[in-house]
């Protein structure tokens, strides 16, 4: 089965990309919610915590005990830092696009009811560089430590253009504190200028598999296991959304011993 979705032609309304009963999943679904202005699409989550994450355009969000008005501040994803809406299980929130055009990232994992919603504004989100040289690349930590959800983690990395992140290469699809978390990932992808693309390798010696796919604007690719190197093509700034979410809700990958030496370098 292929880890990778290619992006779905786009349209008004809520749509599904990963259902993790479908896809060999335990802990993650995805699904982008595009709206016009003045356009109202309510979402339930009875059985699971969720994350929507504003990719582009301002909305209004409202459910019992939140009334979050103009959310949302950025153009793109290219453009500033995320709004996002955390959800625990049991919340109904009704989505009101307040821009021409807005764009959310609805990343979901099961939970018990229990818990506060909690707007994470821009100035919240925490920018880090992570790596150097041509695996230098800029995190964006949206839903980690000021959120607590129980089992979600969600943020954003933009590569350079010619750069690689992930790297070196990491995996965490082992049970084994405090050297490794076990946790599945999605990512999703957007490029810039929009008709380039970047490589995705995912590889696990142990489980004999390694796959590399073309991505581009739109595209979504499941991680669940193996290590997983990103690399953007010259000329083009990668961007993924990432979701993470297991047993135990912290991070704690574990590199890819053949590859670790490049950060003494």
């Amino acid at each position: 089965m292929s880890l990778h979705y290619p992006a779905p032609s786009p349209r008004e309304g809520y749509q599904p990309i990963i259902d993790r009963a479908q896809a060999g999943l335990e802990y993650l679904d995805f699904g982008l919610l595009r709206l016009g202005q003045g356009m109202r699409h309510t979402l339930d989550f009875p059985e699971v915590e969720a994350a929507l994450v504003i990719l582009g355009g301002t909305c209004h969000l409202t459910g019992e005990g939140f009334s979050w008005r103009d959310a949302g501040k950025r153009d793109s994803v290219f453009s500033g830092r995320a709004t996002a809406a955390y959800l625990p299980a049991g919340s109904r929130v009704e989505v009101e696009g307040a821009s021409r055009a807005v764009q959310i990232a609805v990343c979901t994992s099961p939970a018990r009811p229990g818990g506060k919603p909690q707007l994470v504004t821009p100035d919240e989100v925490s920018t880090r560089t992570v790596g150097s040289g041509t695996y230098e690349r800029e995190v964006q930590d949206i839903i980690l430590d000021n959120v607590p959800a129980q089992r979600l983690l969600v943020g954003e990395t933009f590569n350079k253009p010619g750069c690689w992140s992930s790297y070196p290469p990491h995996k965490h699809d082992v049970a084994n504190l405090p050297t490794e978390v076990k946790l599945e990932e999605v990512y999703y992808f957007q490029v810039n200028p929009q008709q380039g693309f970047g490589i995705q390798r995912i590889y696990s010696p142990e489980a004999g598999l390694d796959e590399s796919y073309a991505v581009q604007d739109g595209d979504t690719v499941i991680i669940p296991r193996g290590y997983h190197p990103v690399a953007a093509a010259p000329g083009y700034t990668v961007y993924y959304l990432w979701m993470l979410a297991g047993e135990e809700r912290v991070m704690k990958p574990n590199d890819d011993p053949r590859h670790a030496w490049v950060k003494q370098a």
